[in-house]
């Protein structure tokens, strides 16, 4: 008996450390006894499953991949600020029955290891969660360069951060009440309901370290993208003000980028859709609908400039600069296979 309790004292401070738990203790307990860190389940519906991540020794990245009925194309999720993903169970139907789903559990929430870090190396994560269905469930895909994208809230957040840093692997994204700015996330937030959270994942203020909290702000790397994004909030959201939407969408159309945004008077409260009426929600919906409808793959310019917001990850090349705190400027010519840095400093691989 004695054993048994040192042991899942053991299991409490493992789950506990650095990690948003909703859901109770003991199914938290139970998870950590009864898996093995390798596979949760594999199932015909849905499997649940760790992968290694490819760039940070020792941390697993949890995933829920959604199997179609028939081969289609391939779309990416992500869960909300304090959340993880949703654990499945085997017979969990396709949140989006249309595409083989894939469900990131970023780095350090519940089904994932190593340390959340904020639109850091944690959305190298669906990167590596990518590479892994195209070479593990090939049978379910009609075409790898098909890749999709959608987050609510927190998970807008990513996704802002994604078309950023990997700007030719979408070929459409769609992203609700995102923030896109975490400077300006961080002054607004007077309860400090996420700045709680924006100072351990980060390492510091923005006063502290301005560029660390830009390097992961989706505002940043605007003229980078090569997505068409679709943007819908309500106009009176009390978490995430609507000013990260227009923002974005403005900034984007300065730079004559294909973004789509729609915006609901008088909708939002404390939560993000409060007070929206059936006609809105529908409205909302089909629009949504219309982001992940089918497009070609985005093409990489022969040359030009990217800002690199900690690292850049293109399907010809990748640059990590020294932090992933920095910001960066570089110039390429794919032709020439050259590249070289305009600001900033770091590692250069090409494909």
């Amino acid at each position: 008996m004695k054993i048994r309790i040192v042991i899942l004292m053991l299991v409490i401070c493992e789950v506990a450390e650095g990690q948003n738990v909703t859901d109770s203790l003991f199914e938290d307990i139970q998870f950590a006894l009864s898996d093995n860190g390798e596979t949760f389940f594999k199932s015909p519906n849905v499997d649940f499953i760790q992968i290694n991540s490819s760039i940070t020794d020792s941390v697993k990245v949890g995933i829920a991949i959604y199997k179609p009925e028939k081969p289609s194309r391939i779309l990416l999720m992500s869960h909300g600020w304090h959340q993880s993903v949703k654990p499945p169970t085997k017979d969990s139907k396709n949140p989006k029955a249309e595409f083989l789903t894939v469900q990131v559990d970023m780095r350090g929430r519940k089904y994932s290891t190593g340390k959340a870090d904020c639109n850091g190396y944690e959305l190298y994560d669906f990167y590596d969660a990518y590479r892994y269905v195209i070479r593990n469930y090939k049978e379910y895909i009609t075409d790898t360069n098909q890749v999709y994208y959608y987050g609510s809230s927190g998970g807008g957040a990513n996704g802002y951060g994604l078309l950023g840093k990997f700007p030719d692997l979408f070929c459409s994204a769609v992203i609700s009440c995102g923030p896109s700015d975490f400077v300006a996330w961080f002054k607004q937030d007077t309860l400090g309901e996420f700045r709680d959270e924006m100072i351990p994942w980060i390492g510091c203020t923005p006063d502290e370290n301005m560029e660390a909290y830009q390097s992961r702000s989706g505002i940043t790397t605007v003229e980078n993208i090569l997505t068409p994004v679709t943007i819908t909030q309500g106009e009176t959201d009390v978490r995430v003000p609507i000013s990260h939407s227009r923002n974005y969408y403005n900034k984007a159309l300065k730079y004559g980028k294909e973004v789509h945004f729609k915006e609901f008077p008088n909708v939002g409260t404390r939560r993000h859709w409060g007070n929206i009426t059936p006609e809105q929600s529908k409205e909302r919906d089909d629009f949504q609908k219309t982001g992940l409808q089918k497009r070609n793959p985005p093409e990489l310019p022969d040359k030009g400039e990217f800002i690199v917001a900690g690292y850049l990850v293109t399907k010809k090349f990748s640059v990590f600069l020294n932090s992933v705190d920095s910001v960066g400027r570089i110039r390429y010519d794919l032709k020439k296979k050259k590249i070289e840095f305009l600001e900033g400093s770091g590692t250069i691989s090409w494909y």
